[in-house]
């Protein structure tokens, strides 16, 4: 009994011990991923999932994805940045817009009628980053694994349907960055900036009236229950707005993989992934769109004649964007143009 005792811990020390020298590679490591979007909703279930699915059977079974939704791991979606730069998070999955001003030279893309459609428009913005020494300035202290951007977004209310500017006057209405807030005033409504999550009780309680989203998200909100118009526009014409997403990893948890693990988060990140991501967000429109249609809720089309009037009404977004930027030292027209070209490049 002595012997098989001694014995006994001999080999769980063996154990310890060798567990201890394995080579990192040779270990399991879990990356803990937090976002703000309800479990079930499109970005989780159709993008981040089978990324983290992907990164896992590619890697052997070495990577694993622990995923905290709706902001598990705390604070607010406006913090998840930090999050990841901090090291709260290994990866985080956001929209950088919900820190107004903080990322100004990205929010080119969230100019009105800047874009057509999501896999074009999330192609420029990448390729935007990757060009732009300032751009990258922006986000530095993470490790971008793609920006893109989501399909159309439209405008949806609770009580008045949206059919023409004049539409707009008295009502609140919720956005998600500053441009499409500031959109908002331009069209004649009162902006209310506030993330996602708050939307729902925002609507159940008057808050807001409205709000503009694309419509993957809809569903997973059910606010498809709490709101009876839904003003899209023509498709033959520039998506009233969009808005830039960010998914990006901690630069020192990143640093810490092996590099057969480094070369798995590589493959799976860049350019196809956002490529991949915006048509994903481009299809997701239809589902998203039944949940209304089975609740029979007005829907409306706003025309091209309409819409040349709100596009005349924000135009001068434009012009306050390039000197916003130009007055941090950038070339804003420069920029801007760069932008459109690169939407235009991708849409062909």
């Amino acid at each position: 009994m002595k012997y098989t005792h001694h014995a006994a811990r001999f080999a769980v020390a063996t154990g310890v011990a060798l567990s201890l020298s394995l080579p990192l590679a040779a270990q399991e490591i879990t990356l803990k991923v937090a976002h703000f979007w309800a479990p079930g909703a499109m970005a989780p279930t159709k993008v981040i999932q089978p990324w983290c699915d992907k990164i896992n059977k590619d890697s052997g079974g070495k990577l694993k994805c622990q995923i905290y939704p709706a902001m598990q791991l705390g604070g607010t979606p406006a913090q998840l940045f930090d999050q990841a730069r901090d090291g709260v998070a290994d990866i985080v999955y956001t929209l950088p817009g919900y820190t107004a001003g903080r990322f100004p030279l990205a929010e080119v893309f969230e100019l009105p009628f800047m874009n057509l459609n999501a896999e074009a428009s999330s192609q420029a913005v990448w390729e935007y980053y990757l060009t732009t020494p300032a751009v990258q300035k922006e986000f530095a202290g993470v490790k971008p694994l793609m920006m893109h951007t989501h399909d159309e977004g439209y405008v949806h209310t609770k009580e008045k349907q949206i059919k023409s500017l004049a539409d707009f006057k008295g009502l609140k209405m919720r956005a998600p960055t500053r441009q499409t807030n500031k959109l908002l005033a331009k069209l004649g409504a009162t902006p209310v900036a506030m993330p996602l999550p708050q939307v729902p009780e925002a609507l159940s309680k008057g808050v807001i009236d409205g709000y503009l989203l694309p419509w993957e998200v809809i569903p997973s909100l059910k606010l498809h229950e709490l709101t009876k118009f839904h003003s899209e526009t023509d498709a033959k014409e520039r998506a009233l707005y969009s808005a830039v997403f960010l998914m990006a990893m901690n630069p020192a948890k990143y640093d810490s993989l092996p590099a057969d693990l480094k070369k798995v988060i590589d493959s799976n990140s860049g350019a196809a992934l956002v490529k991949q991501t915006g048509r994903t967000w481009d299809d997701s429109a239809t589902a998203g769109r039944k949940s209304a249609e089975e609740r029979k809720n007005g829907f409306y089309t706003v025309p091209a004649a309409e819409l040349a009037n709100w596009r005349n009404a924000s135009a001068s977004l434009y012009d306050e964007w390039v000197a916003d930027v130009t007055a941090k030292a950038n070339d804003g027209k420069a920029l801007l143009a760069k932008a459109q070209a690169l939407v235009k490049k991708y849409e062909k």
